[in-house]
């Protein structure tokens, strides 16, 4: 099986929230979705779940605080794009749909154009195109079984 991914972001309002994110063009999957919870489906393998502030803080250890539109940046989510055309719809999107941005568009290194927006609660994704033609294949592959301890898998690295 694939492996996927699930980011949980805190968000203040659920239904600004999940509009935002329906505005870039991902899809809502009812499923997994109620009053305090929408899971946005951005690709087969990837999902954010967007929870109601105080449905996230039961989530954390006592104590623990979610960074909630804090100045501090914990994460930036990173999602590939097909084009530089799309990283600007993206960016455009964003900004048009109630997120602002965090940093413009622009080829940070040969290859590789980028920009990144926040989304209403402050959240940041980066937009990002990599030309095919400058990444080069990974010199050397390795598969460590799901068995491997953890000091195996490192002494493998």
């Amino acid at each position: 099986m694939e492996r996927m991914i699930f980011p949980n972001l805190p968000v203040a309002n659920l239904k600004t929230a999940e509009s935002f994110y329906l505005g870039l063009g991902f899809t809502k999957n009812p499923q997994f979705s109620d009053e305090r919870t929408t899971a946005i489906v951005v690709s087969d393998s990837i999902v954010v779940m967007l929870l109601q502030q105080d449905y996230y803080q039961e989530f954390l250890p006592k104590g623990d605080t979610p960074h909630l539109a804090s100045a501090g940046k914990e994460v930036l989510n990173g999602i590939s794009c097909d084009s530089r055309d799309e990283v600007d719809r993206f960016l455009a999107a964003c900004t048009s749909g109630g997120g602002a941005l965090y940093a413009p568009a622009e080829e940070r290194m040969p290859g590789m154009y980028s920009g990144s927006a926040t989304d209403p609660d402050g959240h940041v994704w980066e937009f990002m195109w990599m030309d095919p033609a400058n990444v080069e294949p990974p010199e050397r592959t390795f598969e460590v079984s799901s068995n491997a301890t953890v000091q195996e898998q490192n002494s493998a690295l």
